[in-house]
């Protein structure tokens, strides 16, 4: 069955921050919303259900981004969800905030393959755990290295 393919519509925003608000109230807000662009702020709890939500019933079909954010106090996973169909070039930006003291998200490499690679990538420069993840082990860093390079914690050594 073919999805359908539509012309954008400014209205797409409000319909988009309604239908998540409606869904999961008092656990996802949307902060603001401009031209093909709406921002969604989750509780960690509710993420996974927010991303699959976003995947089967509002047919988000690109997971472009999942990166990590040292907030110093906290940690942030930002994913940026892209639609070419039916909200055609509207992107969803979700961010979720993970205490330093409890680094654990659900993976959403399940819902969209491409996550994957982002969520090992944010593993291991930042530290934060993608529970139920296929395959997170190291892209980039040796296996022997015991600290997380994108950390605003970590120093750099000095230079002999």
């Amino acid at each position: 069955m073919a999805k359908e393919v539509r012309e954008y519509k400014d209205t797409w925003e409000s319909e988009i921050k309604g239908l998540i608000e409606s869904k999961f109230s008092g656990k996802a807000t949307v902060s603001k919303t401009e031209t093909r662009r709406v921002y969604v702020k989750a509780d960690r709890s509710i993420s996974f259900d927010l991303c699959k939500f976003l995947r089967d019933d509002l047919d988000f079909e690109h997971c472009a981004t999942v990166i990590g954010v040292d907030m110093v106090d906290y940690m942030q996973v930002v994913y940026h969800i892209d639609n070419y169909t039916k909200y055609k070039g509207v992107v969803v930006e979700v961010e979720v905030d993970i205490p330093n003291d409890d680094l654990h998200i659900e993976s959403v490499a399940c819902l969209w393959g491409g996550a994957n690679w982002h969520e090992r990538e944010t593993w291991e420069l930042f530290g934060i755990v993608f529970d139920n993840h296929p395959r997170l082990e190291r892209l980039l860093t040796p296996e022997n290295y015991e600290f997380f390079p994108f950390r605003k914690s970590y120093k750099l050594r000095e230079v002999q």
